[in-house]
């Protein structure tokens, strides 16, 4: 029997994170449905995919938990909406994050219409370690319990709308909890590796998936004095402050390690501390900014902000220019700005929103 006879769509991906929300679902009352969404076609690069091991764990806890089960294809709006930009962004030197343009066009646009509107559902939901509240009918995304596995960042841009329609079960528990409740229901999945990296890729190569569909060239590396001391198969395989992958060795082996701080042309440029001021930068300018209230700031203010996913909340200062584009200011200077990331705010726990990196300066 359903305790509050609603109904809603989880998005299961084969993982533990998923499985459990289904689980805390079904013990809350809701009429629950698995969907499982495919969002990439393995053939095009003819590589193996985790995509059949996914479907036939996602299956079995489906059958386990005795809730409906179903499949939906969005290969094709993944690539025009998702990954076709991916390439434009890699193609003129950005470092783009598909895996925030997959949370809000693909699970949080269309397979939440697919939910709502095809299997008339009250509700979605997924396995992300973040929550909502709701103050006077604003919907907020707020930090998740667990602050290693905090996903917020991913998430900063959905609509107040989306957030009405969306439910994510697992926010109030840390993952060891979570694969602890996983092995006391037997699940086939408790111990199964995290998903890392960008969605698409899987356990492929960045370096390898990418010669599928880009032109890559080599170049050179060269210092900030402009002395050449290396080669490099291609700048899209670099990005700011990266220090690992740069195979400069000879005469180099032994001193201070080099670090991308420019990608120019065909080359790379780099210097050999991650202290330099080439790569510590003080403000920077974002665009395309969503806020949750979706209001034009017209005044300065103070918060938080995270520039990458795994960074620790720094505080700064946000400057409004225009209705396109904000100046933030750090209080203390930042490594390794990159253009084409998200930057996200935060005041506490709340997630304020966020937008594109489009330009820093440095120190």
């Amino acid at each position: 029997m359903f305790l509050n006879k609603k109904k809603i769509t989880v998005g299961i991906s084969g993982g533990v994170d998923s499985s459990i929300a289904i689980y805390i679902l079904i013990k809350m009352g809701y009429n629950v449905i698995g969907v499982y969404m495919k969002n990439w076609e393995e053939n095009i690069t003819k590589k193996k995919c985790t995509f059949y091991k996914d479907l036939y764990d996602s299956k079995n806890i489906c059958n386990l938990f005795k809730v409906i089960f179903k499949k939906i294809n969005f290969s094709y709006e993944y690539w025009e909406n998702i990954f076709i930009l991916f390439l434009k962004e890699y193609n003129i030197g950005n470092t783009p994050n598909p895996d925030i343009l997959c949370n809000k066009k693909i699970k949080f646009k269309f397979f939440l219409d697919y939910a709502i509107n095809y299997l008339k559902s009250n509700y979605v939901a997924t396995g992300h370690y973040t929550n909502i509240k709701n103050i006077k009918n604003n919907f907020y995304i707020l930090c998740s319990f667990d602050k290693n596995k905090d996903q917020s960042y991913f998430l900063h841009n959905l609509s107040n709308k989306k957030l009405k329609k969306i439910l994510f079960p697992i926010s109030f528990l840390k993952k060891p909890e979570l694969r602890y409740i996983a092995k006391k229901l037997n699940l086939i999945n408790f111990n199964k590796k995290d998903s890392t990296g960008i969605c698409f890729i899987g356990k492929k190569k960045f370096n390898i998936f990418i010669n599928f569909f880009l032109n890559i060239n080599p170049g050179l590396i060269i210092t900030k004095n402009s002395q050449i001391i290396g080669t490099h198969k291609g700048i899209i395989y670099f990005t700011i402050g990266q220090r690992k992958g740069l195979s400069i060795g000879g005469i180099y082996k032994k001193q201070n390690p080099f670090y991308v701080i420019e990608k120019k042309t065909k080359n790379i440029i780099v210097v050999q501390s991650n202290k330099h001021y080439l790569l510590m930068s003080k403000n920077l300018i974002t665009k395309k900014i969503y806020w949750n209230k979706n209001k034009f700031i017209i005044k300065p203010f103070v918060c938080y902000v995270k520039t990458r996913y795994k960074q620790k909340k720094i505080f700064c200062i946000i400057i409004p220019i225009d209705a396109k584009y904000i100046l933030v200011q750090f209080k203390k200077p930042i490594i390794s700005i990159t253009k084409g990331q998200f930057v996200v705010f935060y005041l506490e726990k709340f997630c304020l929103g966020g937008g594109i990196i489009e330009f820093n300066t440095y120190l």
